[in-house]
């Protein structure tokens, strides 16, 4: 027996290298854009959250350096021990008027927001019922709880009907947690039918509205605008990190909701407040994406533009439903996802491969941005005609 206990790293790193799974960090060089300077060199972004292109922005820029001279560069403790800045409640404000709630609470990430909720609201004596597809902090934050946890297939209602009948009674509590935009695939949760199937069975609803937050809805409210859904009751948690261009969480819903995560949620009471750059930039990016709606409608129609292009150019290339600004072009496997993002990368294309265990299927995801002129969208589809893709 090796003596070492921290040998089993060395062989497991052996293991992710030969299933091509290996991944690294690259160096921008630049502010956040349509284009980069990526290790020295210039590509267009398709790699990129920021899809409404406000985190290189100088309004958001100058809101936060405002905001250190006024408050400093750390909020220096938990919002219930240290206190909190007008600016956090503030934002706070600002994000349940978007989401067309009744309240809404900051944490420090999405990520944060997610295991915080999720183990707050249920625990041994209560059942999560998740998507098979949602992101790794709602899993987490299922398995956190201690709740007995059943994944249905993606978006599968009929199955997550079943589910329902069978194992509800069971449980003292239950809770649906579901992607609204699902990152990896770019399709939608069914939400009026979830909140229907919540409603009967008496179940609480969670969405993650990380990718739709300031995309989705007339208002960019997310899904829950976008599908009609507003005004009704259930918890949507969400980030300030993509369309924001910021950093930190949120959940919205009713008062008494967040008056309970105020008391109860352990990854907001014991973690550091959101720094006040963070905060303000947060805020100042809401108070643009009401007053410039064009910087909304500019991303679908680049959307729509590279759609067209697609069909057009590459009417067999692979790609997953979606109904978001997240495009995956389907791959046979990792090693050619990893050599498709190499081509992409020398021709002046930032888009890596995703692949497993992140994704069930290999695939390049490319997220399009408000800011991408057509000449970028066209130089992404001549690069992949070139590759003969789908051809």
């Amino acid at each position: 027996m090796n003596k070492n206990p921290y040998a089993w790293i060395e062989s497991s790193l052996d293991t992710i290298h030969r299933a091509n799974w290996y991944r690294f960090v690259q160096t921008v060089d630049s502010l956040p854009d349509a284009t980069l300077m990526l290790s020295g060199q210039k590509v267009i972004n398709f790699a990129s959250n920021d899809y409404l292109g406000l985190a290189g922005d100088k309004r958001l820029q100058q809101s936060a350096i405002q905001a250190i001279q006024a408050f400093g560069t750390g909020s220096t403790g938990s919002r219930l021990l240290s206190g909190h800045r007008q600016l956090h409640r503030d934002l706070e404000q600002a994000i349940a008027s978007t989401k067309q709630t009744e309240n809404a609470v900051v944490f420090s990430s999405g990520y944060l927001a997610n295991l915080g909720t999720i183990t707050a609201i249920v625990g041994k004596r209560d059942l999560i019922l998740a998507d098979q597809y949602n992101h790794s902090s709602l899993k987490n934050g299922a398995i956190l709880s201690g709740a007995t946890i059943i994944e249905y297939p993606h978006c599968d209602i009929s199955t997550l009907t079943a589910k329902l009948n069978q194992e509800r009674p069971k449980y003292r509590r239950c809770l649906i947690a579901t992607d609204s935009v699902f990152s990896m695939d770019g399709d939608l949760c069914p939400l009026p039918q979830l909140l229907d199937l919540a409603d009967e069975h008496s179940c609480m609803l969670l969405i993650d509205e990380a990718h739709a937050t300031g995309v989705m809805g007339k208002t960019g409210g997310g899904c829950a605008e976008h599908l009609g859904c507003t005004g009704r009751e259930f918890i949507q948690i969400g980030t300030l990190s993509k369309a924001l261009g910021s950093l930190g969480g949120y959940v919205a819903g009713s008062h008494q909701l967040i008056d309970f995560l105020r008391n109860r949620a352990p990854s907001w009471i014991y973690t550091t407040a959101l720094s006040p750059a963070d905060t303000a930039a947060a805020l100042t990016a809401i108070q643009i994406l009401q007053q410039e709606p064009e910087r909304r409608q500019q991303l679908w129609k680049n959307v729509d533009y590279l759609k067209y292009l697609v069909t057009k150019n590459l009417p067999n290339l692979k790609t997953l439903a979606t109904e978001s600004p997240i495009i995956c072009f389907q791959l046979p496997n990792a090693d050619t996802a990893v050599i498709v993002g190499e081509k992409f990368k020398e021709a002046g294309i930032f888009a890596p491969a995703i692949r497993p265990p992140t994704v069930p299927t290999s695939r390049i995801r490319i997220t399009i941005m408000a800011t991408h002129e057509q000449s970028h969208l066209e130089k992404l589809v001549q690069v992949l005609a070139e590759m003969k893709i789908g051809m």
